[in-house]
């Protein structure tokens, strides 16, 4: 273990929905929600003025429009994000060499391989707060919060108890007063599956964990489990920040306490499975190829399909399709006792256009059609989506349908601006998506 608090971790808060409000004037302060927009999309992530209302990640957008149904529904646009992104992560860098992005908007920074300086608490918290600064300015007023620890555990806790908008240092000697209390779903690798486990235990918060035998803890969780949960209790976490960490794959899977063999509940968990992967790809600013199903039957028998895809996607339908079809595949009448759903094959490029996926999970296993270029569809007028009209200038999409699409015509240096309506097929009018900058060669 370290000691001084030389593990900085860097959360930007809200951040799609900040850089929406950022480049639309008329949406700050106000509920914003960006995600999936079709009947199964999905939240990527909500404004603090949209999770007053019980909105956040991952929950179905119909019950985000139930929740909060004054808010600003906007699709994505990761053109913008990926910008913002790379501002940021070279203003780590400029901290230090080792950086370890874990998303699009989040990232690990090792203090301690920078030029040499005294690393007290006084020193890191000055680097941090001017660190924020910077961040502030150079994304044009998106904020994020900061935690230092002496680990990469205890960096990430910290940012999370410093949310929003906060710098929250734990001190090298204080780590273990400090989780003891939490709940001990604070500690990586506890989700809602291990947490009931622990539950039967008596284990509600990281103390009651370090009080439990570890015979007990191997015994309900297995021995790579237990004494990894052990180690994390006790705040050992020697993990370095690693900047070649390359996501490789993603993916949710769900134990079931007892076996099911209804085909239209398992069905349910699939839906769910790929709306969470959906949502973590999304959020890491990644397209997947490869959808994969994970089954494991109530003898312990585990089996694996997968189906590649022509092009790579992040949308929430192309995966679900994909995943129950596969699943329709799958003998599943002697009983179902983990199910999974993962994408691989990650890159950075959307290749969309290559491939029309059939809804339909009676489909074939392998039914992908290519659809010629002179087929595709016509440019899709998303809530949010930048456009440019000859007349009016720039402005963004604030809704269509009949035939017509609405642009309020603003930025984020013109203030709050005027809203118009225009046939959809006027030739003024035009998308204009944000490109992220060339990656040096």
């Amino acid at each position: 273990m370290r000691s001084t608090a030389s593990v900085l971790h860097l959360d930007l808060d809200a951040f799609f929905a900040s850089v929406e409000q950022r480049d639309k004037p008329s949406l700050r302060g106000k509920p914003v929600i960006v995600g999936g927009l079709g009947q199964r999309g999905v939240v990527s992530t909500a404004s603090y003025e949209a999770r007053v209302f019980g909105v956040h990640s991952a929950m179905p957008m119909g019950e985000a429009r139930r929740r909060c149904p004054h808010a600003a529904f906007l699709g994505v646009r990761f053109g913008a994000y990926r910008v913002a992104s790379r501002l940021v992560m070279a203003e780590l860098l400029a901290l230090s060499p080792l950086v370890e992005p874990l998303s699009i908007d989040e990232a690990f920074c090792d203090l301690a391989a920078g030029p040499a300086r005294q690393l007290d608490d006084d020193s890191v918290v000055t680097l941090a707060r001017e660190l924020k600064g910077r961040v502030s300015e150079v994304t044009g007023g998106v904020r994020c919060s900061i935690g230092l620890g002496s680990s990469k555990f205890i960096a990430k806790l910290a940012t999370e108890l410093g949310k929003p908008d906060g710098l929250r240092l734990i001190a090298p000697g204080t780590e273990v007063d400090t989780i003891a209390p939490l709940p001990v779903k604070v500690i990586p690798g506890v989700g809602p599956v291990t947490a009931e486990r622990l539950r039967r235990l008596g284990v509600d918060t990281v103390a009651d964990l370090s009080r439990v035998s570890q015979h007990e803890l191997e015994r309900e969780l297995g021995q790579a489990a237990a004494t990894s949960l052990r180690a994390l209790a006790e705040a050992r976490d020697d993990r370095p920040v690693d900047p070649e960490r390359e996501a490789k794959s993603i993916s949710v899977e769900d134990t079931f306490e007892t076996d099911i063999v209804d085909r239209g509940e398992l069905v349910g968990y699939v839906r769910r499975c790929a709306r969470l992967v959906t949502d973590r790809l999304q959020k890491a600013g990644l397209f997947a190829r490869t959808i994969t199903e994970k089954l494991r039957l109530g003898d312990f028998t585990t089996s694996t399909r997968s189906r590649t895809l022509d092009g790579a996607t992040d949308r929430l339908d192309v995966i679900t399709s994909v995943a129950e079809t596969i699943f329709a595949a799958l003998d599943v009448s002697y009983g179902v006792r983990l199910l999974g759903v993962g994408v691989s094959g990650l890159t950075e490029v959307a290749q969309e256009q290559l491939f029309d996926l059939e809804p339909t999970a009676a489909a074939a296993p392998d039914a992908v059609s290519v659809t010629p270029a002179a087929e595709r569809r016509p440019p899709s007028w998303i809530p949010g989506a930048d456009v440019t009209h000859d007349e009016h200038g720039p402005g963004w999409v604030w809704g269509s349908g009949l035939g017509r699409v609405t642009v309020r015509f603003e930025t984020a240096d013109t203030g709050p601006g005027p809203v118009r309506t225009f046939a959809l097929g006027d030739p003024a009018l035009r998308l204009t998506p944000v490109l992220p900058p060339e990656t040096p060669s």
